[in-house]
């Protein structure tokens, strides 16, 4: 892959480099000083990923990670003196599209293995699902009116990636106290932020968010958002849980696989809805939710940070209604009012 590092520390710059420099099939195409060099690099040469730093002397990188995505949109990997202390950053980051986050190397202090061991694997991560995206035919805009939900168990399952922290605010600052069906949220996302995110969300909600425990139960009103690498599933009609398998997934965890438990085990009514992201996870689920007789909604290009995973959906046929994310909620409330 080509990348471009954006990093105002020399030390930093240059342990990435010799990290980079352990495979072959990458090359640094730029170094970044701040946020400002970023974009402007961006724009002159996009490269595959960007490696980009959060703390910066003038621009940021969340607002570098902004502009990047508006204008000359890539990936983009946050790595950071300490992701977990620059977590809202992180998240912000993450709204605007970047795909995940790690702490930088101790180059220089302690033992650095470690942190490249766990950068060169989100790297290799991002590099894979780049290879997994493929274009998808025009989008189709189909709409169908659907009938009003009545009474009952009711799901709203919601599949999201890159620029999924801002469009999930977005939909659950929507959706009233008292919502009338349980939510479960598979966002990709290191489980060392989870729990994190789910407070964020929280905190922006008038919905209580928090992370999925083993043996929880979906109950309306509540949002529940997965916490681990591993996949999260419906295991029987009423009960989450995780699973390793599928092992070979890419996406962990994966939209794919939480739709799909959904078609198989929930026997109420359900919506499903997939939000921005990169690459094609989601797709296939949401066809079988469709397929199933759920309704299903995709968001819009327009609105979508990274149009990927919406528009395989679309490709598919996937999606009863493509819809701008700010209509998903409305749309939501409408179909399960009383």
């Amino acid at each position: 892959m080509k990348i471009g590092i954006v990093n105002d520390l020399p030390i930093a710059v240059e342990g990435l480099k010799r990290v980079l420099a352990q495979s072959r099939a990458h090359q640094v195409v730029w170094v970044a000083h701040d946020g400002a060099e970023a974009v402007k690099a961006c724009a002159a040469q996009t490269p595959d990923l960007v490696l980009m730093d959060l703390v910066m002397p003038g621009m940021d990188g969340v607002e570098a990670t902004r502009r990047i995505m508006a204008s000359t949109p890539c990936s983009i990997l946050i790595v950071t003196a300490s992701a977990g202390a620059n977590a809202w950053r992180t998240y912000e980051a993450m709204s605007h599209g970047a795909l995940d986050a790690v702490d930088t190397p101790e180059f220089g202090t302690g033992d650095p293995r470690r942190g490249v061991v766990a950068l060169l694997s989100k790297i290799d991560t991002i590099g894979r699902l780049i290879g997994d995206r493929r274009e998808g035919t025009a989008e189709v805009a189909e709409r169908r009116d659907a009938a009003v939900f009545g009474a009952g168990d009711r799901l709203l399952a919601i599949g999201a990636s890159a620029g999924g922290p801002g469009a999930l605010v977005t939909l659950l600052s929507g959706l009233p106290r008292g919502f009338p069906a349980a939510i479960v949220i598979v966002q990709h996302v290191d489980e060392q932020f989870a729990p994190g995110m789910a407070e964020w969300l929280n905190q922006q909600s008038a919905l209580p968010v928090r992370i999925v425990r083993q043996g929880d139960r979906p109950v309306a009103g509540t949002v529940l958002l997965a916490s681990t690498r591993d996949h999260l599933v419906l295991t029987s009609a009423h009960l989450l849980g995780y699973t390793p398998n599928p092992a070979h997934y890419v996406y962990r965890p994966s939209v794919d696989v939480f739709f799909q438990s959904v078609c198989e085990h929930w026997q109420g009514t359900a919506v499903g809805v997939l939000l921005t992201g990169m690459g094609r996870d989601g797709a296939l689920g949401l066809k079988a939710l469709r397929n199933k007789g759920y309704h299903t909604i995709a968001q819009d290009a327009a609105s979508s940070a990274v149009y990927g995973m919406p528009k395989a959906a679309a490709a598919l046929d996937a999606a009863v209604e493509i819809l701008p994310l700010d209509l998903i909620g409305p749309r939501l409330l409408g179909l399960f009012s009383k």
